[in-house]
């Protein structure tokens, strides 16, 4: 009996959050209601409270379900990268495409804005630093530089609807965070020519 509780729990939990992230694509949290949520959780309006405080902590699980979703799929598109620079570089290429290639995380990351934390740890930015293949005064500055230039290119590629155009600016994208982060525009060029791992 108590394992069948726990499991109808955890059943409960899983399809708030659901819920939750599949509402973010299409609406802003403040004018979701908790019936709503409820409703489209298919479970009793009750059990929202037995879960969450409020309706900012569902949001901001759902939000991170996602990053942890998207930095798998990074991590798996860069498994056995030896260049920090085309590591990077593919981060940034694929997250740029979402908008054709996954449009739902495209929009929740866009709703989510400049609090979404970036498929790139801070610590593959100081060894890229470390090992002498980018270039920066500030591991964190870096990673913000990353995080709202993208988040302005995958905004545009929302709005933009040719998924030629915003394959060529997740690219351009790419090559301009290189040569801000020091490599020479030829390096920067051939590392974004390189083939892109599926995602």
């Amino acid at each position: 009996m108590t394992g069948r509780l726990e499991r109808r729990k955890a059943q409960t939990r899983a399809a708030l959050i659901d819920a939750a992230r599949t509402l973010l694509t299409s609406r802003d949290p403040a004018g979701v209601s908790i019936q709503e949520i409820t409703d489209a959780a298919d479970v009793g309006f009750g059990s929202f409270y037995n879960h969450f405080p409020s309706k900012q902590e569902l949001f901001d699980l759902a939000v991170a379900a996602v990053a942890d979703e998207h930095r798998a799929m990074i991590r798996a598109a860069t498994e056995g990268l030896t260049d920090p620079a085309e590591a990077l570089a593919v981060a940034v290429r694929l997250t740029a495409r979402f908008p054709h290639t996954h449009p739902a995380l495209a929009r929740i990351i866009d709703r989510a804005g400049l609090g979404y934390p970036g498929p790139w740890s801070i610590d593959d930015l100081r060894h890229a630093h470390a090992v002498g293949r980018l270039c920066f005064d500030d591991a964190e500055v870096a990673s913000a530089c990353v995080s709202g230039s993208l988040l302005g290119v995958l905004r545009n590629g929302l709005r933009a609807g040719d998924p030629s155009l915003v394959d060529q600016a997740a690219d351009r994208l790419a090559v301009s965070l290189l040569r801000m982060f020091g490599l020479v525009e030829g390096d920067a060029r051939k590392v974004v020519n390189r083939p892109l791992p599926a995602a």
